[in-house]
């Protein structure tokens, strides 16, 4: 026969197990949980990053690959995007913070920065350009023959990293693009360090008597970054990327930013 406990015995083990069940941990939701509750997907970009992500002078609309990436892949998550804009020194920090969930804004996938975030697979690939003044002479062929000149990059980039680690370069770095292509064309420094694709489009539409230059280091790869510790949404993500890429979504996408294909590694 079962054995059987006092009425108040039975209200202690009861009381105590209550008590055990709420001194465990509690499961973190998974990303993914919280963003299909939510119905939306709060994404940062820089937002002054042509052709990535701008607005748009003519709808005052955020347009760019950045954008329609993201929109590809909110479509797959069935949730909409809701698009936060920052200063690019300060996304990672925001995102740390958990002031949205993701970044789609070039954010290159490096050793460190995989120490802090996870990242999906790569939907960019791309090297480091030089960009030059129209009339320049001096052929800068790599970032060693500009030891002893200025130049501009974006803060808290890669490209500042990469300019950083070769002595002797006096490195400015700028919070957007535009004002360090306007110091460039005025001659305040000799020479802006930045994404190919963003140098061939800005060579149709920009008017600054600026040029491309070499080409000066590695292919780089970028990836949506989130927070760690959300395996669930990390997998969906790359699925809706994967998924893109099978239908020629994102294969378009670059067609109508860049006029190639730099979804794939070259």
């Amino acid at each position: 026969m079962p054995t059987r406990f006092p009425t108040a015995t039975r209200r202690a083990l009861l009381l105590s197990m209550v008590l055990a069940a709420a001194a465990l941990p509690a499961r973190a939701a998974d990303l993914l949980d919280t963003v299909k509750t939510r119905g939306t997907l709060r994404i940062a970009v820089e937002g002054t990053y042509p052709p990535f992500n701008f607005k748009d002078p003519k709808t005052g609309q955020l347009a760019g690959y950045d954008v329609d990436v993201a929109k590809l892949v909110c479509a797959r998550l069935g949730v909409k995007p809701e698009f936060v804009t920052t200063e690019w020194a300060a996304i990672l920090a925001g995102l740390g913070a958990g002031k949205y969930d993701v970044i789609v804004s070039q954010v290159g996938i490096t050793p460190r920065r995989q120490q802090a975030f996870d990242f999906s697979r790569p939907y960019t690939y791309s090297a480091p350009q030089l960009i030059v003044r129209r009339n320049e002479t001096t052929a800068y062929r790599s970032l060693a023959d500009l030891k002893g000149r200025k130049v501009g990059v974006g803060q808290g980039s890669v490209f500042e990293q990469q300019a950083r680690a070769m002595p002797g370069i006096e490195v400015k770095s700028y919070p957007a693009a535009p004002e360090n292509l306007q110091d460039l064309a005025f001659g305040r420094i000799d020479a802006a360090l930045n994404d190919s694709l963003m140098v061939a489009y800005l060579l149709k539409s920009s008017q600054l008597p600026i040029r491309a230059g070499a080409r000066v280091g590695d292919v780089e790869r970028m990836g949506i970054a989130f927070r760690k510790g959300n395996p669930t949404f990390h997998a969906a993500v790359d699925k809706a990327l994967d998924d893109a890429r099978a239908d020629g979504s994102l294969r378009q996408a670059s067609l109508k930013w860049f006029g190639v294909d730099a979804t794939r590694a070259p």
